[in-house]
């Protein structure tokens, strides 16, 4: 785990980012990035250690953002629709290129992209490895984001290069822990009798736990390289969400009502090729079945009729 060092931290009200702001605010001087357009986000991000900047990734305003801090951690993100793709560009990709331009002197920077950019593949049992091909792919979830992340990731290669400036492009895969990410949802909808759609049979997902995520930020950055490193980051079991949804309906004592509809260019699953990453922050400590009986329990708990 970090300790002493001034940090940058992008997207820090997002569900997987403020937890690992959090953490590392224990034993650094964090600062949180954000639009901060609710001001309840600014105050619990602020009694929690973290300095708040409200910044415009839009406009490349990032002047109440150090521009030395030892580490850069992107996170930030704007999910948009086609649309939007104009304004998607200018705050995922232009945006990322102007914050690493603003605080160019760090020591490295840790880029999360998504594992969501490389092209689909025939094959649902299919584990992604960093070589495979990337940039015919389209999501189910976020239309804009495979071409962006796509995009982010060019520009965190010119600015390594460019500025001298160590990179890891971490492509992150499903995270597990907060009860609003995917598995969250899955839960919600076998509580509430919704038929969740899934766009392959198996969908096959490797997910990462925010506990692993957090202690695997310092291996990541200290492998940061010039050119960029690029890594999948993702948990080191792999899982369908057919099964995740049974074991739901069980744990509830309810049906769990899924489907298939596989689209043309939408990747069937998302498994991992997990072994560069392992070589980088060695094996996960929080197994799927671990954290997954965990988030069942929580939101069964709390949420449940």
């Amino acid at each position: 785990m970090l300790t002493g060092k001034k940090i940058v931290i992008t997207g820090v009200t997002g569900k997987a980012v403020e937890p690992i702001a959090r953490a590392l605010a224990s034993d650094n001087e964090v600062y949180g990035v954000a639009r901060f357009a609710d001001r309840r986000d600014r105050d619990r991000i602020s009694a929690a250690g973290i300095t708040s900047c409200a910044a415009d990734f839009e406009t490349g305003d990032f002047s109440n953002v150090p521009k030395d801090p030892d580490f850069i951690l992107h996170f930030a993100w704007m999910r948009a629709g086609l649309d939007e793709l104009d304004k998607a560009i200018a705050v995922n990709v232009v945006g990322a290129g102007l914050l690493l331009q603003h605080c160019a002197s760090a020591k490295a920077a840790l880029i999360a992209s998504s594992m969501g950019i490389y092209s689909a593949h025939d094959d649902p049992h299919h584990r992604f490895k960093e070589s495979d091909a990337v940039g015919r792919a389209s999501s189910a979830y976020a239309a804009t984001s495979p071409v962006t992340k796509l995009g982010l990731e060019a520009v965190s290669r010119f600015c390594a290069r460019a500025f001298n400036l160590p990179v890891t492009i971490a492509r992150l895969n499903t995270v597990l822990g907060p009860v609003t990410a995917y598995h969250g949802h899955l839960c919600r909808n076998v509580m509430n009798g919704v038929e969740t759609v899934l766009p392959g049979n198996p969908n096959l997902h490797s997910p990462i736990h925010t506990d692993d995520m957090i202690a695997q930020i310092e291996p990541l950055l200290e492998a940061a390289t010039i050119p960029a490193l690029t890594v999948n980051w993702c948990g080191d079991d792999t899982v369908s969400s057919q099964d995740s949804l049974d074991q739901i309906g069980v744990a509830y004592g309810r049906p769990a009502r899924y489907r298939s509809e596989t689209k043309d260019g939408v990747p069937q699953g998302n498994a991992a090729d997990s072994a560069l990453r392992r070589s980088i922050t060695g094996p996960c400590k929080t197994s799927f079945a671990e954290g997954f009986a965990t988030l069942i329990d929580e939101i069964g708990s709390s949420e449940r009729p």
